[in-house]
């Protein structure tokens, strides 16, 4: 199989539970809820993505012809000899292409792998943290996993319904954008009327790092 990556770096985990967590980033490219291109944005199930996923131009991007490759150049970006390894799949969508293959081999190098997906495409098996974020009901499939990461406010899918599900945290985020203060407000609000969920913030951009 050939996998068709966007880039894989080396930074700190900036969303959800595990922020500040050392991660290698692996992001591949394509996406099956938004094209990434800026023309097909308003029409897509998906309108509201900050993520560049298009292509293989970004460090370390190309196409790998198999998962030995992708889990050498993952491992290669670890600190040496450092331990507690740990490697986020993302994209994009990254269950588009993820698969037994690749999380054995980075099983191999003794990764622990996380997933972050939009729940569209059920998770094989061997992953080892599930983070979920999905954009509507109507094309979310899985439905369990470590974290839920809700986009807040979203038309097409609220808080209360995205809790009829089986997650170990249920994290609400606020849409960036022109309204990020406004949307940060109202996620603070229903947290703290809500007490399951917790405020996830997008830190990476506050500390401007990848």
């Amino acid at each position: 199989m050939t996998y068709t990556i966007k880039e894989i770096f080396y930074t700190l985990q900036g969303e959800g539970i595990r922020v500040g967590r050392p991660a290698v980033f692996c992001r591949f490219a394509g996406c099956n809820l938004w094209s990434g291109a800026e023309r097909d944005r308003k029409r897509a199930t998906c309108k509201f993505c900050d993520t560049d996923f298009i292509g293989t131009d970004g460090v370390n991007g190309g196409k790998y012809q198999d998962a030995l490759s992708i889990a050498t150049v993952v491992n290669s970006l670890w600190p040496t000899h450092a331990e507690h390894k740990y490697v986020v799949l993302t994209g994009g969508e990254p269950l588009l292409q993820v698969n037994s293959d690749l999380v054995k081999a980075l099983h191999d190098f003794d990764f622990e792998v996380a997933v972050e997906t939009n729940g569209t495409i059920t998770v094989p098996s061997g992953i080892d943290w599930v983070t979920v974020s999905p954009k509507s009901l109507e094309t979310w499939i899985h439905r369990e996993g470590s974290e839920l990461k809700l986009i807040f406010p979203q038309p097409n899918i609220s808080p209360s319904q995205a809790e009829k599900s089986d997650f170990s945290h249920y994290l609400i985020q606020p849409m960036d954008g022109q309204n990020l203060f406004k949307n940060t407000e109202a996620a603070i609000k229903y947290c703290q009327q809500h007490p399951l969920w917790r405020l996830s913030l997008q830190t990476h951009k506050m500390i401007n790092i990848r």
